[in-house]
């Protein structure tokens, strides 16, 4: 190991209902000594804790994280000690020596040799802006699920709503629905009920609305709508309190803003699992590696066996991936430009990926140095690689048996 570098810290093995302390100090005749306890984790054995560890005089101290069991530990120690949270895989005691006190003091052994390499933790405000966002995109996905329950609902039934309407959820769709519920079963009054440009599909509307519901059909479609509307509460109260919360942080909402395909509820997202600080990550191939967004490293003998990516940061990495599918449908932009180039030679989902991936890396630099978004406009590869588009072109014509002669364009009036 390394020299050591912290004379005093402290090693926590946190679990749900205990919590394993070992304190390693260094005498002054350079002999190595511990201390193991074992604590609760109620507030009371916390704060016991703590005065345990300032009784010997503890400024460091490293713990696992430990699923959510961390969290009270960190809201009581954060602010009287410097604390280290590490990924559990990273700081794994040798096999055959698994007990909770020996876990205590090998983390204390490690953090002793600055050997703990600490995970990222935002501020309180941020992680509590960041738990409105991650139960906000839980509900979006249930929402998903009910409508799909809608629909399988109304394909038991014979109905082929879905066939014509677009959105069978929309306005006209849930008029419908609501009609087919009270009990109205006439294909006439139903397509009737068609708003705007759906009118002119009311021929058939009738067809596709000409069923065999039942009572069964009806019963659940009531409890699927009334479930959908609850759901579309809560998501509206989650979207309103994550605006206040996120009120503070303007400067970052609005920088984000400035890339194309990012919106104000993406934008307080991605402040809500990144933060607004970015000093932590040393380069943005470090935060690219902790989303997630970069190739890995599997390789033995000289073969590569694997290059797929970490697990990273799912919720940051499905956010900006939503924001690189956004970005990929604006008019004469770099990133739509970056990602038709690499959807036509590797695939739609390679490119979302490594457009996800520069999006975080402009970040990263936005963020750093307080600066907007600068556009490099859609023709940004073409004008890097003119003249060899204009080679190719031109070889293109002459196979085709065209006779080419090139001029500059000022030159041609």
């Amino acid at each position: 190991m390394k020299d050591i570098v912290y004379r005093r810290c402290c090693g926590l093995d946190v679990h749900k209902e205990t919590i394993a302390a070992c304190v390693r100090w260094i005498e002054d005749g350079g002999e190595s000594r511990k201390e193991s306890r074992v604590f609760g984790t109620t507030t009371q054995e916390l704060e016991r804790l703590a005065w345990w560890m300032e009784q010997h005089q503890v400024r460091q101290v490293a713990m696992e994280s430990t699923g959510v069991y961390w969290r009270p530990v960190w809201n009581i120690l954060e602010h009287r000690f410097e604390v280290k949270l590490a990924n559990a895989q990273h700081i794994r005691n040798l096999p055959g020596k698994k007990t909770d006190r020996k876990d205590g003091e090998w983390i204390a052994k490690l953090l002793q040799h600055d050997l703990v390499p600490a995970s990222f933790v935002p501020p309180t405000a941020i992680r509590e802006l960041r738990d409105l966002s991650r139960t906000r995109v839980r509900l979006v996905q249930e929402r998903v699920a009910v409508a799909n329950r809608i629909q399988r609902i109304l394909e038991d039934a014979n109905i082929k709503l879905a066939s014509v309407v677009t959105d069978v959820l929309g306005y006209s769709g849930r008029k419908m629905l609501e009609a087919i519920i009270e009990g109205q079963t006439d294909p006439t009054q139903l397509a009737d009920m068609a708003k705007t440009s759906l009118r002119r599909k009311i021929p058939q509307l009738r067809l596709a609305l000409d069923g065999h519901l039942n009572e069964h059909h009806r019963f659940w479609l009531r409890q699927m709508m009334d479930h959908l509307e609850f759901l579309e509460g809560k998501i509206f109260i989650l979207e309103q309190e994550m605006d206040r919360r996120s009120r503070p942080y303007e400067d970052a909402i609005a920088l984000w803003m400035t890339i194309p395909g990012i919106r104000r509820l993406l934008a307080t997202t991605l402040v809500a699992e990144i933060g607004v600080n970015v000093d932590q990550f040393p380069s943005a191939a470090h935060l690219a590696s902790w989303a997630g967004l970069c190739p890995g490293n599997n390789e033995s003998g000289g073969k590569r066996k694997s290059g797929k990516t970490r697990k990273g940061n799912g919720w940051l990495r499905r956010a900006l991936c939503e924001a690189a599918w956004g970005a990929s449908h604006t008019k004469n932009t770099y990133l739509a430009a970056q990602f038709r180039r690499l959807a036509a030679r590797r695939g739609v989902k390679r490119a979302t990926m490594a457009v996800a991936h520069t999006i975080l890396v402009i970040a990263y630099q936005m963020l750093k140095n307080h600066r907007a978004y600068q556009e490099l406009g859609g023709d940004y590869f073409d004008r890097l690689r003119g003249d060899g588009l204009k080679r190719y072109y031109v070889k293109r014509l002459q196979q085709l048996g065209v006779n080419v002669n090139i001029e500059p364009a000022n030159a041609a009036t």
